[in-house]
């Protein structure tokens, strides 16, 4: 009878889990040394155009305080392709800082006509639990930060001149940068 009151109650959790993170209920603790909640992110795309080329990067939505914050936190990894679109509500002057960051960033800051502001390379802290920590933010304000492995910017010969698209997996083709609420 205990035998089969484990099993019904593990069963019962595999449900309850897979509709915490399709619902976003709420974060789930991350197991290991650097701990940060999960979270189940929305996710899009975002285009770059310059010199005739084109370079998509897959990203997760950072779209509310609590997933802006844990960023991309205790990760050991990221796609090539992939990184982390910051959506502020309006223009703003936040820096950003490393903490909890297990890998090496590039971050573009990006303003409200999603043209870059500024593209700075951010080095994981001496003690990425403990810092110190460098800030990093442009000298003018912005309304996006797009977070994606270092030196990605350079590899793909991307700059402030190049052009930003974004597209939310959600939606359709998007022909001009959409305005997010």
């Amino acid at each position: 009878m205990i035998t089969r009151l484990r099993v019904v109650a593990r069963l019962w959790l595999i449900p309850t889990a897979l509709a915490t993170a399709v619902l976003n209920v709420g974060p789930v603790p991350a197991r290991g040394a650097c701990s940060a909640p999960l979270f189940a992110y929305r996710h899009g795309a975002v285009f770059f155009s310059e010199r005739g080329r084109v370079e998509r990067v897959r990203v997760e939505l950072a779209d509310t305080d609590d997933r802006m914050e844990i960023g991309l936190m205790c990760r050991t990894a990221l796609d090539p392709d992939a990184g982390m679109l910051f959506l502020f509500p309006a223009p703003t002057s936040t820096p950003f800082w490393m903490k909890n960051t297990l890998i090496p960033l590039s971050i573009a800051f990006i303003d409200s006509n999603w043209h870059i502001v500024k593209i700075i390379e951010m080095a994981t802290a001496p003690d990425p639990a403990q810092g110190p920590f460098a800030t990093y933010r442009p000298d003018k304000p912005y309304r996006y930060a797009l977070e994606v492995n270092a030196g990605y910017f350079t590899r793909h010969a991307l700059d402030e001149g190049a052009e930003v698209r974004f597209e939310p997996q959600e939606g359709g083709l998007s022909q001009t940068p959409l305005p997010l609420q």
